[in-house]
């Protein structure tokens, strides 16, 4: 059973353990904003303090629904339920650089995601094929056949692609995420978050959350502190693989309160 999801590639714009944690994080944040005067500058303008309803909203949206599925039900959260191990596939040393700083980045944020990169192929519950632009379709030809390949590019005309396979339990089993890599670094990193976060879980775009980059209206380039949420309440305990929308609502208000204070903390908000 797979879902998908696409970002459409933007013109560049010109773009653990609590203390370890919360400095690793700050200074690989201070990097990429030096790396690039684009995510400097949204960093600054991001809007960082949302009410309860604000992100409760964004994750409801995007952690059910899929913006284009093949089969199976998609009103069931859906997360891994194991350590996730991220494998790189291409040939630009540059761009699997930027990866493992994403993935560190990703995984100094999410509290209870186990999220690493994986030297093998074989070790990986997320690919990740980094490819020029001219082989992202016969990328996708190859990995989904001709037939759904159709679909996806006929559906999501994509340049940017993740997608995953769930088990009866809806626990996700295997992601495969497709980066192109002749684009910019703003461009880039913008993908890499998107479609690597989503790989997740958040498989479902929406267009009426403007603070989420699971809307592609929004180019963020970076896991910005909204995002954040959604991805710690999806990775609570609490909230696991099957759950319906009211069962979620349930365990809502103690997995809210404890996302707050957690990325209250890693990204030294004020109370």
């Amino acid at each position: 059973m797979n879902s998908f999801r696409r970002s459409l590639l933007r013109s560049p714009i010109s773009a653990a353990l609590a203390a370890a944690v919360v400095a690793g994080a700050a200074l690989l944040a201070a990097a990429v904003a030096a790396e690039n005067p684009t995510i400097a500058a949204k960093r600054r303008a991001e809007r960082r303090v949302f009410t309860d309803s604000e992100i409760v909203e964004g994750f409801m949206k995007t952690a059910f629904g899929a913006e284009f599925h093949l089969a199976g039900r998609v009103d069931r959260i859906r997360k891994y339920a194991s350590p996730v191990r991220v494998f790189a596939d291409g040939t630009s040393r540059e761009r699997k650089a930027q990866l493992v700083e994403v993935v560190a980045d990703i995984g100094a944020h999410i509290r209870h995601l186990d999220i690493a990169m994986a030297k093998m192929r074989e070790a990986a519950t997320i690919e990740v094929r980094l490819v020029r632009d001219r082989d992202l379709y016969p990328t996708i030809t190859k990995l989904y056949g001709s037939e759904r390949g159709r679909e996806i590019r006929t559906s999501l005309d994509p340049q940017c692609l993740s997608g995953f396979r769930k088990n009866e339990n809806f626990e996700i089993e295997h992601s495969d995420v497709i980066l192109t890599t002749d684009v910019g670094d703003f461009t880039f990193l913008d993908c890499a978050y998107e479609e690597l976060l989503q790989a997740l879980g958040p498989i479902n775009d929406t267009g009426s959350v403007p603070w989420t980059m699971f809307n592609d209206q929004v180019r963020m380039g970076f896991f910005d502190v909204y995002d954040q949420y959604i991805l710690n309440l999806l990775y609570d305990p609490r909230i696991t693989p099957g759950m319906t929308v009211e069962e979620v609502k349930a365990v809502l208000p103690d997995a809210l309160a404890e996302a707050r204070a957690f990325v209250r903390k890693v990204n030294n908000l004020p109370e």
